[in-house]
């Protein structure tokens, strides 16, 4: 596989090339998922919930998502690096969200930057953009709104709050984003989205008919628990592999079956 750039994946949309995106936050699962073909890899802010334990994305910030993007971007080869803007990294003012950004990919080795919100975001995305670095939005359910949302629940289930979450997708895309995420909303919905918009969309929870899907690899390995949301599809049990293999690592050390002779000097 070659190396993933922007224009590549306005390409893939112009072809009908369905785009898979994982999200990424050390240097091995990196190497792996860019070794298996994944073409985009997004460090997202979900790092605060899957690795450090938080209850939502909010506590995340800038340094810690610096921390994730630098070891994913000295694992692949090929992938395209987008990395989360935390939540208050571009809200309070369009210095922060230029500063921040600037961060994300001198520090970080970023590719490209992704902010939450739609009209009241269009701003930013602008004023990111107009630095040449690549944007892409984030509409329909945006976690960092957790609060304003009352959790997470489906949004755009309504015509006027549909019609108003495709205000925010134009909005983004005349702002200069190169792609956009719709997160947490009806089939239907994102499939109009995704006919209106020229740039291509990234679907979570959003439906078939988006121009790419996007999955937390913790949620798509296993690695979570037992309780996902309803859009995730598992494709390993890794939770259970690595139980089961640390609990024989035990018995080993307790008993004194590890280390053997063959594992000694």
């Amino acid at each position: 596989m070659k190396k993933i750039t922007v224009v590549d994946l306005a390409k893939m949309k112009e072809e009908g090339k369905k785009i898979p995106v994982l999200t990424a936050y050390d240097f091995a699962t990196a190497a792996i998922l860019d070794d298996a073909g994944v073409p985009v890899l997004l460090v997202g802010d979900s790092a605060g919930m899957v690795e450090s334990g938080y209850d939502t994305t909010l506590p995340v910030t800038v340094d810690e998502i610096i921390y994730h993007t630098r070891a994913v971007a000295r694992g692949r080869k090929n992938a395209l690096v987008v990395a989360d803007m935390p939540f208050g990294s571009y809200q309070a003012s369009i210095d922060d969200a230029r500063r921040n950004a600037v961060r994300l990919i001198k520090e970080g080795g970023a590719e490209a930057v992704k902010l939450e919100g739609g009209r009241r975001t269009a701003e930013a995305v602008r004023a990111i953009a107009s630095m040449d670095v690549p944007v892409m939005g984030h509409v329909g359910l945006t976690p960092q709104s957790v609060h304003r949302m009352g959790g997470y629940r489906v949004q755009g289930k309504g015509r006027t709050e549909a019609e108003e979450i495709l205000e925010d997708a134009l909005a983004i895309e005349d702002a200069g984003a190169f792609s956009i995420v719709i997160e947490g909303v009806p089939a239907q919905l994102a499939r109009e989205i995704t006919e209106r918009l020229s740039i291509p969309t990234i679907g979570i929870g959003a439906g078939p008919d988006c121009d790419g899907q996007v999955l937390v690899v913790n949620d798509m390995l296993g690695l979570t628990g037992n309780k996902v949301p309803k859009f995730v599809k598992r494709y390993a049990d890794l939770r259970n592999i690595i139980f089961l293999a640390a609990t024989e690592y035990v018995k080993d050390v307790e008993g004194g079956a590890f280390p053997s002779k063959d594992h000694s000097y």
